[in-house]
This record gives C-alpha cells, structure tokens and sequence, in this order.
C-alpha cells in the first residue's frame, strides 16, 4: 500500500498563522510526528483536534523515528510532520523522515507556510535574490572555524539561527571573521509580541550583545562578501616574480597565480613571457 507524509508548516508564534489547509491536513493524518508532544498538543487542541497519536522526532530520534514511520506508510497510513515552529527539515527534524519515504516508494507533500528563515530574509532589506542557508554554525572546533570562513568569503546573502545564550560569542565570531563593518540584520522573536529587528554591523552587533541579555531565538541576515578589486597587471608581475625567485617553474608560476586572483591563465602567461624577456623590468 502506498502512505503519504506530509510536512506541515506551523507558527512561528502567531497562530493566527496556522492556515486551514494546514489544519486540514493535521486532522486527516492518523500520526503526527512532532518535536514536543506538549506544545504540539496545544497546537492540536488550538486547531480542534484530539485524539490523535503523535510520535517524537528530534536530533536524538528521528532515525528511530524514521523506521517508525516508514512502517506505517508502508501500511498505508497518512503521517504528518510538523516542528516546534515553521516549516519541518529547515534546522529542524524532517530530512531523515522524507528520505525514508521516499526510499519506500511513498507520497511526500508539503503544506507551505511560516518560516523564520524566509520571515527574516524578505524584511532584512539586504538582497534576497541569491542566498545562503547556514542555519546553526558548529559549536567548537575546527569545523566551526570552517564554516566561519565560508560565511566570510560567501557573496551571498547568508541566513544563520542562533540561541541566545551564544548570541554574543557567534557575533563577537563573526565580526572577526567578516570584519566588524559587515552589515547584518537580526530578528528576534518574530510574529510574537515583542518581535524585534535590529540593524547595523556586526562589531555594534556584537557589543550590543555584551550589553544585553538576549531572549528568544534569533535569525541573523548577513550581507555577502564584497567582491575582491580585480588585481592589476603589477601585482600579477610582482606575484610572478616572487614565486619564480621561489623556484616555481613558468608553469607551475603561472598556473598558480592565476587560480589565486581569478583571472584568465593566459592573460598570466603573457605576462610571465614579457618578464622572462625583458620587456617589463621584475616588480619586487
């Protein structure tokens, strides 16, 4: 028999926000998979429906949870997927669930709706054209540094979650990664009632951070990284000097040079060849 799971996209705060299809959609599902069955329950009860059995699905259980709900697909039954708040698989259970969905052959569908992350993005004022998902950066360590700079060389809008309790270190990380003159817009609490949206750089971010005692979850925007000047024909000459004096040979100089400043091999090429014959003095 062929199930459907179906993710349903809940308030991020407002319940005014929870559509009628979503709550169609609930109350057609014989399961709903959940990240806390009590503030679900109140969701449910908020929307009229009762009776229904609800499974736990976090960042410990969704791959138990995700056998769990291939079975009752596989017999037949319609289970949906909601999170604490927005849209299911956003920095939020969901992905394991629909891989395993659609490993069984099984209808996956999505009941669009709130999402803090598209919230945040569209009243930003920073572009939305292009952009970049981070979600929540590692804690510690090296990934963590690895990802602070990706975000720093990223020339996309970046969207990042934070807590508030490491509010003022990831600023305070970010500011020194992407320079304190970053601009960045952060949203705190949003659709609830002391819905909040700060502009500015990061370094004012981050002492205003120091200063404060951040509450509720927050979405950072980050403008991208402003593109590099393109590198003169001089700093090319002198970059192909100093590895030539190295002992890099002409084409392990040029090919270098050229994937370092992200310009045409040729055009380096040429060059090399005017320094090798005199045409241009060495710069350096």
């Amino acid at each position: 028999m062929t199930g459907k799971l179906v993710l349903v996209a809940t308030p991020i705060g407002h319940l005014g926000d929870l559509s009628p299809r979503a709550v169609a959609a609930l109350d057609e599902a014989r399961v709903i998979v959940c990240e806390d069955t009590r503030r679900t329950g109140r969701l449910l009860a908020h929307a009229g429906i009762a009776g229904r059995r609800m499974l736990v699905a976090n960042e410990h259980t969704e791959a138990s949870c995700a056998a769990q709900v291939r079975e009752l697909l596989d017999g037949g039954a319609t289970v949906a997927v909601v999170t604490d708040a927005g849209t299911p698989g956003i920095s939020d259970p969901g992905e394991r669930l629909v891989r395993a969905a659609i490993d069984g052959g099984h209808v996956v569908e999505a009941v669009p709706g709130p999402s803090a992350l598209l919230a945040a993005l569209v009243v930003s004022g920073l572009p939305t054209a292009r952009f970049v998902m981070e979600g929540f950066l590692p804690r510690q360590g090296r990934e963590r540094g690895e990802r602070l700079a990706e975000v720093a060389r990223e020339p996309r809008t970046v969207v990042l979650y934070e807590a508030p309790h490491r509010l003022h270190r990831t600023l305070t990380d970010l500011a020194e990664a992407c320079g304190a003159d970053r601009a960045v817009v952060i949203a705190r609490e949003l659709t609830k009632l002391h819905e909040e949206l700060w502009r500015g750089t990061l370094g004012e971010a981050a002492g205003r951070a120091a200063r404060a005692d951040p509450i509720g979850e927050h979405v950072l925007v980050l403008a991208g990284a402003t593109a590099a000047a393109p590198a003169t024909d001089d700093e090319l000459r002198a970059a192909l000097a100093a590895a030539r004096a190295g002992g890099r040979s002409g084409r392990d100089a040029v090919a270098e040079i050229a994937a370092a400043f992200g310009v045409p091999r040729r055009h380096v090429y040429d060059l090399d060849i005017e320094r090798s014959k005199g045409a241009v003095p060495p710069t350096g």
